[in-house]
C-alpha cells in the first residue's frame, strides 16, 4: 500500500518568508512549487527546486490566478485566452528553472481560488486543460477528489490524480469547508494523522456534519504554512510508516 504526499512550497517572496520548505521537503514525495503569480520570487523558487532535485522529490507547477495581493485566493473572471496564456506562462517559467536545477515539472496543480473554481466551472477548466495539453500532454493534472473536473479532463486525454487534504474539514458531499467557516482547518496533529489513515484505509473521513464521507485520495496535501505544520507532517509520516504504508510519488 502506498500514498503520495504533496505540499505547497516555494512561496517566499522577497523579505517575506513563507512556509517551512526545508523541513517539509524530506517528508513529502511531491512539491507543488509556486510560479510567481500568487507567491514566490525567482530566487526562492529556484532554491526550492534545487532542494527538491537533491532529495529526488516530484515537482509540480502550482499555477494561480495573477493575484499576489490576495495570495491567489480571490476568484477572477478571466477570458479563455487570458487564463490559457497565464497558465502556459507559469508552467513554462517553472520548467525552465527546473531544468537549471536538475529536475523537471511532471504535473500541474492549480492553487487557491483557481483550484476551487475549475473543480466545477468547466469553462475556466477548459483553459487550464488546453494550456497543459499544448505545453506537454504528458503532464498530470492534480484535481479535487470527487469533482466534475476529473472526468472532464480525463475524457480529453489528461492523466488526473485525485487529491484530498489532510488538515481540511469536508462536508457530507465531499466538498471542502470554506476557510471562512469555523473548523475549516484542523490543527491537532493526532487527529489530522488519523484522518489521513482513514482516507487511505477506510476510503473517507468524518464530515463536519458528523457523517462518514467517501474520498478517493491518490495524493494527500500537507500544508506547510499553517500552525504546527511541520509537527503535523512529521506525525503523519510516522503513522504511515507504522502502518507500512509507503510514501511514494504518483508519477512513479
Amino acid at each position: 500500500m502506498r500514498i503520495d504526499l504533496n505540499s505547497d512550497l516555494g512561496e517566499s517572496y522577497g523579505s517575506w518568508s513563507m512556509g517551512n520548505d526545508e523541513q517539509i521537503l524530506p517528508i513529502v514525495s511531491s512539491a507543488n512549487i509556486a510560479c510567481g503569480f500568487h507567491a514566490g520570487d525567482p530566487l526562492h523558487i529556484l532554491k526550492t527546486l534545487k532542494q527538491a532535485a537533491k532529495l529526488h522529490i516530484n515537482v509540480g507547477a502550482h499555477v494561480s490566478y495573477p493575484d499576489l495581493v490576495g495570495f491567489g485566493r480571490r476568484k477572477m473572471t478571466l477570458s479563455y485566452d487570458e487564463l490559457l496564456a497565464d497558465v502556459l506562462y507559469q508552467i513554462s517559467a517553472l520548467q525552465g528553472l527546473a531544468h537549471v536545477a536538475g529536475t523537471r515539472v511532471s504535473y500541474v496543480k492549480p492553487h487557491g481560488a483557481l483550484y476551487n473554481t475549475i473543480a466545477t466551472d468547466l469553462t475556466q477548466a477548459q483553459a487550464v486543460i488546453d494550456a497543459i495539453l499544448q505545453f506537454d500532454a504528458d503532464l498530470t493534472l492534480v484535481a479535487l477528489a470527487g469533482s466534475p473536473l476529473i472526468d472532464f479532463a480525463q475524457k480529453q486525454g489528461l492523466t488526473v490524480v485525485s487529491e484530498a487534504f489532510a488538515d481540511r474539514a469536508y462536508h457530507d458531499d465531499g466538498t471542502l469547508v470554506s476557510r471562512r467557516e469555523i473548523g475549516a482547518v484542523l490543527h491537532d496533529a493526532e487527529i489530522v494523522a488519523q484522518r489521513v489513515l482513514d482516507m487511505i484505509l477506510k476510503g473517507g473521513v468524518e464530515s463536519i456534519e458528523g457523517n462518514f464521507t467517501s474520498i478517493q485520495a491518490d495524493t494527500i496535501c500537507l500544508h506547510g504554512d499553517t500552525m504546527g505544520a511541520v509537527q503535523i507532517a512529521q506525525i503523519i509520516r510516522q503513522k504511515l510508516e507504522e502502518q507500512h504504508i509507503e510514501v511514494r510519488a504518483f508519477t512513479h
